[in-house]
């Protein structure tokens, strides 16, 4: 069984998707990760490097969607689901990418791509 650490809402502008106009201007994405992992080594020592330093995660994270664009928000939340499983203490994530201004004609609140991947 795993324990799970959650960053919820994290922020960031980025130049995602399929229309010369979201390329030019870019637009918010807000990211939530859940890690999945064994939070117990850390507990016993008290020891951040036991564990998923969510600090330092989400600065990479933001990084990720401040770079290269991609068309598609499906190809951004392997790319974050990759970087979280970069850190060996990470078992499995699950990571959604909100895009709340997404060119869409109607009114909505929200378009969201969840993908949770583990290490093979």
């Amino acid at each position: 069984m795993s324990d799970s650490v959650r960053l919820t809402g994290l922020r960031a502008r980025g130049r995602h998707g399929c229309l010369p106009a979201e390329r030019e201007l870019g637009q918010e994405f807000v990211v939530d990760v859940t890690l999945f992992l064994d939070t117990a080594p850390a507990a016993a020592g008290d020891d951040l490097a036991k564990t998923a330093d969510y600090g330092a995660l989400a600065v990479e994270l933001a990084a990720i969607v401040e770079g290269e664009p991609v068309n598609l928000i499906e190809t951004l939340a392997e790319r974050l689901a990759a970087a979280c499983l970069a850190h060996e203490v990470v078992d499995e994530a699950e990571v959604s990418v909100h895009k709340p201004a997404a060119p869409i004609p109607l009114p909505f609140d929200d378009v969201v791509v969840t993908v949770r991947r583990g290490r093979a």
